[in-house]
């Protein structure tokens, strides 16, 4: 990965979103919702008076549309303060 994030910020790989229904339907990309959760990649050092709590590989949920969209490599990331993110599921 060549991204670092600075300061308080993360880089996080959205989940993708569902094709299909659980009553097996499928979704054309028209309706389909923006994901909530992705997965940490990357994180920043932390603010003196704010320090990192997420960690690289940490599964979180974050705001529907926190954070800024950026592509590399190919690949679609968000990039959003540590404040962005709601919860960590453990």
């Amino acid at each position: 990965m060549n991204i670092k994030p600075l300061a308080d910020r993360v880089l996080i790989e959205a989940k993708e979103a569902e094709t299909k229904t659980a009553s097996g339907l499928y979704i054309p990309d028209s309706a389909k919702e923006k994901p909530q959760q992705g997965t940490v990649v990357a994180v920043g050092n932390g603010k003196k008076d704010e320090p990192m709590e997420l960690s690289v590989g940490d599964t979180v949920l974050y705001g529907k549309y926190a954070g800024t969209e950026i592509t590399v490599d190919g690949k679609d990331y968000l990039i959003m303060r540590q404040s962005d993110v709601v919860a960590v599921l453990k």
